[in-house]
This record gives structure tokens, sequence and C-alpha cells, in this order.
């Protein structure tokens, strides 16, 4: 296998193309001026007839709190800045600055940084910079917020070099204005900036091609200045695909873990990657194909590791973009690559190799990464433990019954048979423990496992089941009020509840959280739906993909409404709430309404004055199944409660 890169690089010898303008040009990086004139460089850009320019640009205005951000990462511009071949065209990057600028203040992309990624010329021919130089002040003028790094095309040596044509125009001078400017290294060459996203500060460090100790001890010192800040690493070369460019659409191997670090790489994972672990991201570009693979740092987390570079393809990649979509939301990021010089092209007129370049889409080019993003930085960022609240201030004007379960056994301990638990509420609608025949003596136990919005910080944790019935469940007593009210006014019921991995749809499907006792046939109910053994009230958990189900009998109607919340994975606590107005009832997940709740008029909830159960539900007047999972605080309302008085608010 042979390595794609911009050479000379102590990796490869690269193509005879890069070895003779290495030769030929780069001998005389940072030395006197070489090419042709300014005149030449400032005329007609090659290709300019068929370049579409919209000279338009927008506003910078990202919104820094959002949730969802997006990092523009720009790769190897080299070739179109190449002045000693009098060759320059600043259009493709010009249109993709103006893409970046006008995405910023688009809720759907909120592009709120740019990062260079080196090799901005071919050269490092003081002319070519000036191109690059008025291409920059496109961005400068807007006030967008970047960051640049110096490319082996750009510069020979390391960092001690001194003076060149990319520090006169690139250096930190350029920066003395940008919000996002942190400082640099004593030789200019190694940057920090500081973006705002999603309420967080983001540090970005900006590296040398080839950096000296001097330059590794200064970022060191950077990192641990801002010690509750992610960091995105970039530079010039860190890893290298390892597969080859021969076909394409590239084969690739497995997309996720085609890259392995350079031997430059090694020393910077070495000397600022591996022990640093705010640094969760890292950049590169100098290397084709494009790439990435996931490293464990010495804290055991991951730092993803990307290349991506385009210059070997159409038009030297002709300023593409990729875009790092954040969604802390979601806990991914979303990657994408695009063409805005072509995509601001009139499709019809657009050549077949233009078009084909327009978006890339393979598997290394356009790809989801999922991260936790607060488990990965909670090292440096401790998330924020949301205190338990006393359950005296959960008692909201109308509580007929809260059930909650700290406080009153150690987590892994078992309730047993007659066991009480008192309903906070004062009403007295207490809960008694109720084993089936032949259950292990553990099948409920206490349990310090909670949503992170639960009031309190503790559930109970019900192994229930089928084929056999077993499992311990709840009740409340021959004569407590709850029996009996009807809630004709409107109600709101609200649990929390996870599901475990062992959760099976034919051993634990249809299981209920809360059930009412009395079946719809001694109700007299009848009609479409019906089915005459099932509970005048049952909050569920379906055998259809673990959904949410609230199916009630209401006063006003023989026959039931139901309904029905979307799939609940496991190992996740969730919210669940029924609100009912007095007409109509809705099921909400996490606090959003689900799809399916009924434009019926629902008033009231049937009663036969029977007990209700929690984790039980019964058949034909019989317990037929006890709930698989941990269930939390319960509380239930004798009015409709709006999403901001529910359990989880604020």
């Amino acid at each position: 296998m042979s390595i794609h890169g911009d050479t000379p690089s102590q990796e490869s010898t690269g193509h005879s193309r890069r070895g003779f303008l290495r030769n030929a040009a780069l001998a005389g990086a940072g030395a006197a001026t070489v090419g042709t004139g300014a005149s030449v460089l400032g005329g007609t850009p090659a290709f300019a007839d068929e370049a579409a320019k919209s000279g338009k640009t927008g506003t910078w205005r990202p919104d820094p709190t959002a949730l969802q951000f997006t990092l523009a990462v720009m790769p190897d511009t080299q070739f179109l800045y190449w002045g000693s071949q009098d060759s320059v065209n600043r259009t493709p990057q010009e249109e993709s600055f103006r893409y970046i600028i006008d995405n910023s203040g688009n809720p759907d992309n909120n592009i709120v940084f740019m990062a260079h990624l080196g090799d901005m010329t071919q050269d490092a021919d003081p002319l070519s910079f000036k191109q690059v130089d008025k291409a920059f002040a496109l961005l400068d003028a807007h006030g967008a917020a970047y960051s640049v790094l110096a490319g082996n095309h750009d510069v020979s040596g390391d960092d001690s070099r001194g003076d060149t044509p990319y520090l006169q125009t690139m250096g930190p001078q350029r920066f003395k204005r940008s919000k996002t400017f942190a400082g640099s290294d004593p030789t200019g060459y190694n940057t920090a900036h500081i973006f705002q996203a999603a309420g967080h500060s983001w540090l970005v460090l900006a590296m040398d091609w080839r950096t000296t100790d001097q330059g590794f001890a200064w970022a060191n010192d950077v990192i641990k200045a801002h010690p509750k800040m992610p960091v995105i690493l970039t530079t010039h070369d860190l890893v290298y695909s390892n597969y080859d460019d021969n076909v394409f659409p590239y084969e690739s191997g497995d997309p996720e873990n085609n890259a392995v670090l350079s031997g430059y790489g090694e020393t910077v994972w070495d000397k600022l990657i591996n022990d640093n672990d705010q640094i969760f991201l890292t950049l590169n570009g100098h290397y084709w194909p494009p790439a990435r693979t996931t490293k464990k740092n010495a804290a055991g987390n991951d730092v993803h590791m990307h290349i991506t570079n385009y210059q070997n393809r159409y038009f030297g990649g002709g300023g593409m973009i990729r875009l790092y979509h954040f969604d802390l939301t979601r806990n991914t990021i979303d990657v994408e690559t695009i063409n805005p010089w072509i995509l601001a092209q009139d499709p019809e007129s657009r050549t077949k190799l233009a078009a084909e370049h327009a978006r890339i889409t393979g598997p290394v080019d356009n790809f989801s990464m999922p991260i936790d993003f607060e488990k990965r930085f909670s090292s440096f960022i401790p998330v924020p433990v949301r205190p338990a609240r006393p359950a005296a201030r959960e008692l909201v004007k109308g509580t007929m019954a809260y059930w909650r379960f700290d406080g009153q056994g150690a987590p892994g301990t078992a309730l047993t048979a007659g066991q009480t638990i008192h309903d906070l509420s004062g009403k007295g609608n207490d809960l008694t423990v109720v084993t089936m025949p032949g259950t292990a003596a553990d099948a409920l136990t206490w349990s310090a496992d909670h949503h992170p919005d639960q009031p309190a910080h503790a559930s109970l944790k019900f192994v229930g089941g089928r084929n056999p019935l077993h499992g311990t469940y709840l009740t409340t007593g021959a004569k407590a009020p709850l029996n009996a009210e009807t809630f004709k006014s409107g109600y709101t019921i609200e649990t929390f509840v996870m599901m475990p991995l062992d959760w099976d749809a034919g051993n634990n499907g249809w299981a209920a959280i809360l059930s009412r006792r009395g079946s719809a046939g001694d109700a007299g109910k009848h009609g479409k739906n019906t089915d005459p053994n099932e509970p005048l009230v049952q909050f569920a958990i379906s055998n259809n993909g673990r959904e949410p189900q609230f199916n009630h009998y209401p006063l006003n109607d023989t026959y039931p409404t139901t309904n029905w919340g979307h799939g609940l994975v496991e190992l996740k606590w969730w919210h669940l709430a029924v609100v009912n107005d007095g007409r109509y009832t809705k099921l909400y997940v996490e606090g959003a309404p689900v799809v399916d709740n009924p434009n019926r008029e629902s008033i009231g909830l049937t009663s036969l004055g029977l007990p209700w159960l929690v984790g039980g539900h019964e058949s034909a007047g019989a317990v037929d199944i006890v709930f698989h999972g941990n269930v939390g605080d319960i509380r239930i309302v004798n009015r409709a409660l709006s999403t901001k008085e529910f359990l989880t608010h604020r």
C-alpha cells in the first residue's frame, strides 16, 4: 500500500508531480519572491468562465446557545494558489467562505467556526499569499471566526523557522480583532482559538505542521489554563489512511477504522494528545484518501482522529469543506462533505465532473459519530447532579396520591409481603406488598436508580413476568379513597420507568406500571375494541417494541380510549404522563405529546370501587402478569397539569 500525501514528509516519497514541486518551488519557501507579477495574479482566474460567483454575502450570526452547531473544516487548498506557475483562483474558496458566513445564521447549520488544515498555497510564494490574504479578507470583513495553520507547502522546517510569507500574511496579527482568538506561542505558528457553542466554550488548537518541544509545551500550558474546555486539535499531519485510492468509489475497508498515526503523528500523540483528556477530536489534512479512526487516551477515553483532504480530486478539491454538525441533544456529530462553489452553479450548467463533486457521499466523507458528550467530558466538566427534592414540594393542588421509594430501604434489599409504602399526599392511599406464589424473595427490591429529573433519587426494581406467572406488586387498601375516584373534572398521572436489557416481549409485554382493578365486562362495558376481561384502567408497556399504552374506560363511553406512545429503549429512564382536561386525554413521553392521542371525548375513569395496583395487571379479575423493570415516583392529581407542572419541572 502506498501513502498518498503532500510531500515532503517522512512517510512518503509522493507522486512525481509533487516531487517536482518540492524540488522546484519549496526549496525557496520563505525566501525572496519568485514567479510572476501581481498583475497576472490579479487578473481573470483560470476557469473563471465556468465558476459561479454569487457576489453577495450574508451576516455572521451564529447562535452560541443552541444545542446544535456546526464546525466547518477546509483542508488543503494549495492548487488554488500556485503563483509561481501563474495559476491562482480564489473563486472556489471565496464561495465556500460565503457559504460559511451565510449559514452561520441558519439554525439547521449554525456554523460557529471554520478551521483550515494547512497547505494554503502550493509554493509558499509571497504573491500566492497575497491572494490568500484577499480571500480570507472576506471572512475578516464579516467577523467570521476561523483558524489557520501552516502545511509543508506553506513553510519548511519546524516552528522555529522564523519569518515567512505565511507568518506575515496569516500570523497572529491577523486575528487582533477576532473575538475568538486566544493567543499564540512566541513563534506565531501555533495559535489558540475559543468559540462559544451550546452554552460552552470550546478550544481549538491550530498547530504547525512540525512543532518543536517549545510548541508542545505552549499547547499543554494553554490546555491547562482552560481546564474545563473541550479541545479540538487541528494540524496538517497526524493520521493517514491505510487503504489506497486506486479505485473510485474508494474501497475503504472499515470506514470507521481506516487511519493510523503517521511517524510525526506518533510524536504529537505522545507529547500532546495522550495525556490531555480534553482533546476529543483531531483533524488533519496532508494525506488522502480521507479516513478516520478512534484511539483510547491515557484516561481510557476516545479520541476521534480524522484526515480529510480532497486536493487529488477535481479542481484540486475546489475549496471543498467538511461540515461537522454537533447535536448535543442527540449525542451525535453528523459529518457531510460539500463543495459550495459547485453548489452555487446552475445545476443545468454543471459539467458531469463538477456535478459528481458537489457532494461527496461515500462512507469516509458522509457519516455520523455517536458521542455521549456529558460522559466524554465528565472528567473535566463534571455533570451536575440534580438534587433530590422533598415530597412536600411536589404536593401540588389536587394531589390524590404520591408514592416514592427513597429513604425506606437499602438499595438491593427486598421488600416483604405485607410491607407498607405510605401515600405522601396524606390522603391515605397507602400501598401494601403482595407476592405471587412461587416467587423469589428478591422479586421486588429497593433501588438507587432514578430518572435524572425525578424528585426522589430512588425506585423499585420489579422482577416479574409470565411463563410462569411470578413477581411481587403493590396494591392500595380495600377502603383507599383513590379506589372510588372517577376524576370527572380531569386528572394527571405521572410516573418514571426503565426497562432492563433482559426485558422480553413474550414474558413481559403488557405488564402494567399502574392499573385499576375491575374488569370491563363487570362494569358493563362493550363495543369496539372492548376486552371484557381487561382492567378498567391500565398504564402498561406493550409487547410491540416496549410502547407505553394508556388504555382506559371513560364514564361517557362503553368502549375504551387508548393512547399509544413510541418504542422505549431499554436501560434508559423515561418520564411518562397522562393528562385529561375533563374532555380529552393525552399521553406524554419526556414532556412531549405522542402521535396517537385520540381526538375523542373521554370523561373521567370508570370505577368499581376496587384497588389500584402498582406493577400488577389483572385479567378476568385475577393478576396475570407482574411488571419487569424499575418504577420511580408516581403521582396522581385530580386536574390537568401543564408540562411545566410535571414532576420533571425545573
